[in-house]
């Protein structure tokens, strides 16, 4: 049976070298030509053995999901459909500012959670991703950003060399990853987590923990299990003050309400890479965005340390819903910043390539597992 390299973590390669009769450092070996090298062949692996290629080409693969679709936004944000079988598809988007590159990261195909808000929740639920069509989307990525630094390089070759470092800077790499695209993470744990494995291992992206963020609806025994097996920056999507109204919103919460999702955000900072839990708020006209529902906020979080993410809506057909006016969500964040919490208002990107925050909807053509997958998450 062949297998998808793409699907190894560390460990896992480690073990899969060893099974096929090779040393433990080969693992090292491929960890850093497919994911630091973005090499997809064997054949270009030059510091293998022949013996060891030749074993490889009959028992393994390189093969992340291809691209098919892409869209640039006027803001620079880049947003990339990629098909995952049966004629469902799944989208990753690049974020590039000054300083850093952010890239949004798929979960799965669709989402089984709901939230009423998002685009996603509307198409439907087909299956989890593998560990290999996470991994792929930030290999794909990479290899993009560095084909395109190295033609903006070739065009600068005779400029002075501070303007090619502005050129060609930080700015075009993936810095950070959020796994905020389609699909609930910690619905899909082990694939997810072992795709965390490598964003941080030094023989492959090394990113900080610091700057890799899962976001949950609120699983609150996966947030326990995430703490104990691969502490990174956690981001929560709250969305309102109070239980009846997270009830309709995000429909999670009458499985795990508000009580017991901040008790586990307690115990996550126990483990966390960073000091703070992020709380995402999504600004809905006259829903959630009242003076009343931001002073029920400040005394819900109280004692939590966090940052509040005032997110404002991104339309999408037949959503029935309005983003919050200016006004009201400036007024919102006053309230908050006057009790002492850090508070943001997320800047909207992509939005014209329906690439924004609850807009990603890719191709979800087969809904039917969506009641299988809530059954078999309840019975857990």
């Amino acid at each position: 049976m062949t297998v998808n390299l793409l699907d190894f973590n560390a460990k896992k390669l480690t073990e899969f070298c060893v099974d096929i009769g090779e040393e433990p450092f080969r693992a090292k070996q491929l960890l850093r030509w497919i994911h630091q090298s973005g090499e997809d062949s064997f054949a270009g692996m030059s510091n293998l053995t022949k013996r060891f290629r030749e074993k490889l080409n009959a028992i393994a693969i390189i093969k992340p999901p291809k691209i098919t679709s892409e869209y640039i936004s006027s803001d620079g944000t880049r947003k990339w459909l990629l098909p995952v079988g049966a004629g469902n598809g799944i989208e990753t988007v690049f974020i590039p500012e000054p300083n850093r590159g952010t890239l949004c990261i798929s979960s799965q195909v669709g989402c089984a959670l709901e939230c009423t808000f998002c685009s996603t929740g509307r198409q439907g639920f087909n299956r989890n991703l593998t560990a290999g069509e996470i991994i792929g989307q930030l290999w794909w990525v990479n290899r993009i950003l560095r084909n395109s630094k190295e033609e903006n390089t070739a065009k600068t070759k005779h400029v002075n060399e501070p303007r090619v470092a502005e050129l060609t800077g930080r700015k075009h790499d993936v810095s950070n990853v959020v796994m905020m695209g389609m699909g609930e993470p910690l619905a899909n744990f082990e694939n997810v987590v072992t795709a965390l494995d490598l964003m941080l291992d030094d023989n492959a992206y090394g990113l900080s923990r610091r700057r890799v963020t899962v976001s949950t609806s609120g699983l609150v025994p996966a947030i326990d299990r995430l703490r104990d097996r691969c502490p990174v920056a956690l981001a929560v999507s709250l969305h309102a003050p109070n239980d009846k109204l997270r009830d309709e919103l995000v429909p999670i919460n009458k499985k795990y309400p508000i009580k017991e999702l901040l008790a586990a955000c307690q115990r996550y900072l126990e483990s966390a890479p960073r000091d703070f839990i992020t709380f995402e708020y999504i600004m809905l006209a006259g829903i959630n965005d009242s003076v009343t529902h931001a002073r029920t906020l400040v005394k819900l979080v109280q004692g939590i340390p966090c940052k509040i993410n005032l997110i404002p809506f991104n339309p999408f057909p037949s959503s029935g819903y309005e983003r919050s006016s200016y006004e009201a969500t400036y007024r919102f964040r006053d309230i908050l910043m006057y009790a002492d919490l850090v508070t943001t208002v997320r800047k909207t990107r992509g939005d014209d390539i329906a690439a924004a925050c609850g807009q990603l909807a890719g191709s979800v053509l087969d809904k039917t597992n969506r009641k299988k997958h809530v059954n078999m998450g309840a019975a857990r």
